[in-house]
């Protein structure tokens, strides 16, 4: 074998690599978004899975044709779930310790000196910490 020859079997290689990953990944994607659909019955997931399982190929092309646009909403409405719910999150994080002004620190390093939960020294630390940072 010459050179040619080893390098387009390499590429024949890659290629049916690539078809092959990108065909799981369709896969993967039809039977998350058949478990996904609340509208599909029970029945109908089980036929679809059954499909998938002794017809994969042809199958994948029915459901993609035939449920295509509907997966593209699903996604999307799920995208934007965990948008709003990161959002939510970041809004949740930041105004309970980003947006404080010193003296809501000081209020809170003082109940908890009260408390017990920290000592005086790291009261005055946290103190000077808040009072650095509202200059």
């Amino acid at each position: 074998m010459n050179f040619w020859d080893n390098f387009w079997d390499i590429i024949g290689w890659f290629f049916w690599i690539f078809v092959f990953t990108a065909y799981l990944m369709a896969l993967f994607g039809i039977i998350a978004d058949v478990f996904r659909d609340r509208e599909l019955s029970g029945f109908g997931k089980a036929a679809w899975i059954l499909f998938l399982v002794f017809f994969p190929f042809i199958t994948a092309l029915v459901y993609l044709i035939a449920r295509g646009r509907g997966m593209a909403e699903r996604n999307m409405r799920q995208a934007e779930a965990a948008q709003h719910a990161t959002d939510d999150y970041i809004r949740t994080v930041a105004g309970s310790s980003g947006g404080s002004s010193a003296s809501d620190e000081i209020a809170k390093a003082k109940s908890l000196l009260d408390q017990g939960t920290i000592t005086s020294g790291e009261y005055n630390n946290l103190k000077e910490k808040a009072l650095a940072h509202s200059n």
